[in-house]
């Protein structure tokens, strides 16, 4: 989880690659709409994206699986774990100058870049009951997947809110 630039879709696909599990891009899953709205710059409500939410849901369902999907709010998270209650979100966490720079570096995505400040206004961290864990993104990727590989081994515990693991 995070916002447009955070990695989610490169850590996933190694993290997905690392356990030997299945990737799923969640922007996949949009319909027409709201793709066209993003790429407009105009961010989602909550109506145009829970059917969305549902549908990566659904996905959920299936034993191994990483998805690569915003969930930046809680009540988002809480879609998707109706349809999968043992979620892990990991937050990929990183400030907004970092972020912004990220996606003036990135070519050929749908979302307007315009829509940062809308989503880090709509962040809201992993609260402590949440299962999951909060990592700075700006580290390798690599170090990024050790570190969620290394917290699945030990059980992982629900969230510490806005530290790692």
């Amino acid at each position: 989880m995070g916002v447009s630039g955070a990695g989610k879709t490169t850590v996933g696909l190694a993290l997905a690659d690392r356990l030997g599990f299945r990737f799923v891009e969640a922007d996949d899953l949009h319909p027409p709409r709201n793709r066209a709205m993003l790429a407009q710059g105009r961010p989602l409500s909550d109506q145009d994206r829970f059917p969305w939410l549902r549908a990566v849901g659904e996905r959920l369902v299936a034993p191994g699986v990483v998805v690569a999907c915003s969930a930046l709010a809680r009540t988002h998270r809480n879609v998707l774990k109706a349809h999968a209650p043992d979620l892990v979100s990991v937050h990929l966490a990183l400030s907004p100058e970092a972020a912004a720079q990220r996606l003036a570096e990135r070519e050929g995505h749908f979302a307007s870049s315009a829509l940062l400040d809308s989503q880090f206004a709509t962040l809201e961290p992993l609260a402590t009951e949440e299962r999951g864990l909060t990592i700075d993104a700006t580290q390798p990727v690599a170090a990024i997947v050790g570190e969620v590989g290394t917290a699945l081994a030990r059980g992982l515990e629900p969230s510490s809110g806005a530290d790692a693991l």
